[in-house]
């Protein structure tokens, strides 16, 4: 702990913006798709990053940064894009249609659990038995989130709750491929082309889900724009830069906030329940995350 000092105080200052902002956009995606918002989620998703990415991008040429990229650059901006923004974030949107804010954010709480396997797998290195007792203990409280809806059957819940099981598995990918692969492109451009590039992966979906042409309420309008300026310029952006300041088992500490903000304001605005199981979930879950932190080799 005494090295922390020495973490780089640009990367914890856009550390507190993805704390508080990403903690409350799990409410502003609930409002803008929950039924009767005029919200298609995966158009409401793309016009979200469309619109972040054209101010990104059209940012970082006024400031004369590079943005044209390298064929290995469109290659990493693609996929990681596509994994960040299709597999994680779509994949939430989709599934608030549906589900609180509160599971959402508690479920994809889990991201940590599914980075660590993913390194374990990658550097190919046998986790100790401590790791593995915190491993097992995160998905034990993903598991006690999950139970209530999956003891109800209803196969249109259980399907929102597999896609929040999968989304923090493919935004564990993106973001370590783009931090395994280093390149001197501006933050503001990388998330620009992130967003870019993984709009277009919404668009085929839109095409082939057919999603309707969006209606939104005025409060569904406002969401979007929280999302579009606070969640994907702002927030997103900050992400990028701990990714290259901070290292990565700093960077998803957002995991244990995030959660709890999203709860917060899920219940206080939305009057979102907070049961037993919700609170013996999150704990586990919490304490699996604190236990792999601590016991990283």
């Amino acid at each position: 702990m005494s090295n922390n000092r020495n973490l780089d105080r640009r990367g914890l200052l856009n550390l507190m913006i993805v704390y508080f902002v990403w903690g409350s956009t799990y409410l502003a995606i609930r409002i803008a798709v929950r039924e009767g918002s005029g919200f298609p989620p995966f158009t409401m998703a793309a016009l979200r990053v469309f619109t972040a990415a054209a101010i990104l991008l059209g940012w970082a040429w006024i400031r004369g940064e590079r943005i044209r990229l390298t064929s290995g650059e469109w290659v990493l901006m693609g996929g990681s894009g596509a994994l960040l923004w299709l597999g994680g974030n779509g994949l939430v949107t989709w599934a608030e249609m549906r589900a609180s804010s509160g599971m959402a954010a508690l479920l994809v709480a889990a991201m940590p659990i599914w980075a660590e396997l993913i390194a374990i797998i990658l550097d190919r290195r046998p986790p100790s038995a401590r790791l593995s007792a915190s491993i097992l203990l995160g998905f034990l409280g993903v598991a006690i989130l999950s139970w209530p809806v999956l003891r109800q059957g209803n196969s249109k819940d259980i399907l929102s709750i597999i896609a929040l099981l999968l989304a923090p598995l493919f935004w564990a990918l993106g973001s370590i491929w783009y931090q395994r692969c280093r390149t001197d492109l501006g933050t503001r451009a990388v998330s620009g082309w992130q967003q870019l590039l993984g709009g277009v992966s919404f668009l085929a979906v839109i095409l082939i889900r057919k999603e309707p042409l969006p209606h939104p309420t005025t409060e569904a309008w406002i969401a979007w724009g929280y999302l579009a300026l606070f969640g994907s310029v702002l927030a997103f952006t900050s992400y990028m830069v701990t990714l290259r300041t901070l290292p990565y088992g700093i960077v998803v500490t957002y995991a244990y906030v995030n959660p709890v903000i999203a709860v917060f304001l899920g219940w206080l605005i939305l009057d979102e329940p907070v049961t037993g199981w919700t609170l013996a979930g999150a704990g586990l879950v919490i304490a699996g995350v604190l236990g792999i932190f601590q016991n990283r080799d």
